[in-house]
């Protein structure tokens, strides 16, 4: 008896270690990435330097490094950074907010057309040369709109065991459908001015961002991401069927258009400024989830920040892998897709 006390004892103390080791790892993380970026690219700038800067920035104290210095760390990295990791944070708190409240692990932005639809919107904007509010606008008005259109199919012909099947194929064919869209928007673009600034756009990239659109992506990332920490411990619930969520006093379609309106919006803001940036809205949130488990008031707060570390460091291979830079886009299909071919491999089934 005396032993059968003692190892469970060590087995408690195992796991709250474990527990502890995650906590600080998953902190120290967007920390340590957050800090490495400023350092790495084509101009290399040592950790004793970036301190100065940032010291001097600070304190408004007189500056001893050379003008170049300041401006690529300011200028450049500072606001690339801001965009990269609220980017990533966004699309995967969207992409684990998807997944609970339609109870399905194979959600994502992408696969239900928000990504497709904002697209489409912000290449009217380009096309139509409005200003970075107008492509903001038109991207989360016809991001909202494809996510809609597929939630309103799916209830429509989906019965029992079919609505999942069905919520995937209709997330397909509206994304299709807005693909399209762009594809023909392309085609009535100017040749030289537009298409190369659509097609470009498409791919993703964070090489134009600015501090306005680093401005634009944190603050609609803050605006959006606030409910959704708010409602996580609803979140858990919707995960159970319908009719019990409402037994247990949740007013489900209120909850359900709060998580579409604010993923939705998040995602379209990325789209609006970054292109499209797939596979970090599905990836993240299943390895978040091997990582703390299916409970969203654990799952969100790691899913943004595995999320916006992974993104960072994307875009830092792409700015520094080559002498041409990768769009983003690019690498995250390249890395995402066979590390979740990986995670649906080896992950053990009803792990959602």
């Amino acid at each position: 008896m005396r032993t059968i006390l003692i190892d469970k004892k060590t087995n408690i103390k195992e796991m709250i270690t474990a527990q502890i080791s995650k906590k600080i790892i998953l902190i120290l993380m967007p920390i340590i990435v957050f800090l490495l970026s400023f350092t790495i690219g084509k101009y290399p700038i040592s950790f004793e330097e970036l301190l100065t800067i940032l010291k001097e920035s600070i304190f408004s104290l007189n500056r001893s490094l050379p003008d170049v210095l300041y401006s690529v760390i300011l200028k450049v990295r500072l606001p690339r950074i801001f965009a990269a990791f609220a980017a990533g944070a966004s699309l995967a708190a969207s992409g684990a907010a998807y997944q609970g409240m339609f109870r399905n692990p194979l959600v994502s932005p992408d696969i239900l057309g928000a990504s497709a639809g904002a697209a489409f919107g912000a290449a009217i904007g380009i096309l139509f040369s409005l200003g970075i509010i107008g492509i903001q606008i038109l991207s989360f008005i016809f991001g909202l709109l494809a996510v809609l259109l597929t939630y309103l199919i799916s209830m429509k012909l989906g019965k029992n065991n079919k609505a999942t099947l069905v919520l995937i194929l209709s997330g397909m064919l509206i994304k299709t459908l807005f693909t399209s869209f762009i594809t023909l928007t392309k085609y009535l673009a100017d040749p030289y001015s537009k298409l190369p600034e659509i097609t470009f756009w498409l791919m993703g990239s964070l090489a134009a961002i600015n501090l306005k659109d680093a401005y634009i992506i944190f603050i609609v990332f803050i605006i959006g991401i606030i409910p959704l920490l708010l409602l996580r411990w609803k979140l858990n619930v919707l995960s159970f069927d319908e009719e019990e969520a409402r037994a247990l006093g949740l007013n489900v379609n209120r909850i359900r258009t709060v998580v579409i309106v604010c993923s939705t919006f998040m995602t379209a803001s990325v789209v609006s400024v970054a292109g499209l940036i797939g596979w970090v809205g599905l990836v993240v949130p299943h390895f978040s989830r091997m990582l703390v488990g299916p409970n969203f008031k654990k799952l969100i707060p790691t899913s943004i920040l595995i999320g916006g570390s992974f993104l960072l460091f994307v875009d830092d291979l792409a700015r520094c892998i080559g002498s041409l830079e990768i769009p983003l886009g690019v690498l995250t299909s390249i890395i995402g897709a066979p590390f979740f071919i990986y995670l649906m491999l080896n992950v053990k089934k009803g792990w959602i």
